[in-house]
């Protein structure tokens, strides 16, 4: 059922005339009669009577009627959802690697929700980029700048990375490397001059902080996971010459939204205040 073909009942109904319902409606007339006529067709029921040149409900059509005055209700209720909230309203969909969601964004989520109460968050988490030119988000978060696109492109800041290493072993510690995907990642770049054979190979940051935490491995982790391990006496950590930049996309037709406005502002003081801390 299409809502405005449903409100033509109604206005039928009011007004007792295709004439007067098309007045209320600003609709052609004969446009009125076709679209009440395919309305009956679907719901296979005759919905008026013609009676001393007026529109009279049958008994179905008050039936069908009863639906439709709550649908309007609630139509009503949906306008003036946004009358009663204060600041912005919507829903963003924000994109990002499992990590910079966990350690980065949810751990300040709940205070920007409390002081924006139109706005609804989105996590879309995965070690792979979503299609942001199929507007599967509206805003995401890369750890690496994309070649092209169209949406707006923006540097949220670098990330500091740490190379750790047990400060005493039983044999060789195990090397832990990325994938050969990321091989341009500064992470690999630094641990290709370690000439040694990685012993496990992941995409997922948190398995190699738990393997360097049981101080049997080394490997490269970004500031964001490691805050407990660089207080780690049994662990050296080393600061990399070269960070890791962080970039934000915006889908342009989102740049002067107001509730995306504040979402990337707050996603922006997310990434300033981790730098900070």
């Amino acid at each position: 059922m299409n809502w405005d073909d449903l409100r033509i009942i109604a206005a039928v109904r009011d007004e007792g005339t295709y004439a007067g319902a098309s007045a209320r409606l600003r609709i052609d007339e004969t446009t009125v009669g076709r679209r009440l006529s395919r309305i009956e067709r679907a719901l296979g029921l005759r919905l008026f009577e013609a009676a001393d040149g007026v529109r009279r409900p049958t008994r179905s059509c008050e039936a069908v009627l009863a639906h439709v005055e709550a649908m309007a209700a609630h139509a009503a209720e949906i306008g003036r959802l946004s009358e009663s909230l204060e600041g912005p309203v919507g829903r963003l969909r924000i994109a990002s690697t499992n990590t910079a969601a966990e350690e980065v964004l949810s751990p300040r989520a709940s205070d920007f929700l409390r002081t924006n109460p139109g706005l609804t968050l989105q996590f879309l988490t995965s070690s792979e980029n979503v299609k942001f030119s199929r507007w599967e988000a509206d805003l995401a978060i890369r750890l690496r700048k994309p070649d092209k696109g169209d949406f707006a492109i923006s540097k949220l800041g670098d990330i500091k990375l740490y190379y750790f290493e047990p400060v005493t072993t039983e044999g060789e510690p195990m090397l832990c490397a990325y994938p050969d995907e990321l091989g341009a990642i500064p992470e690999m770049q630094f641990l290709r001059t370690k000439k040694a054979r990685a012993r496990c190979v992941t995409d997922n940051v948190r398995v190699i902080r738990n393997l360097i935490r049981a101080h049997q491995a080394t490997g490269v982790l970004p500031e964001y996971v490691c805050a407990d391990l660089l207080g780690d006496r049994r662990l050296r950590a080393t600061l990399l010459p070269k960070r890791r930049d962080v970039w934000l996309l915006v889908q342009n037709h989102l740049k002067r939204d107001a509730a995306a406005r504040v979402t990337i502002d707050w996603v922006r003081g997310c990434f300033q205040e981790m730098s900070r801390s």
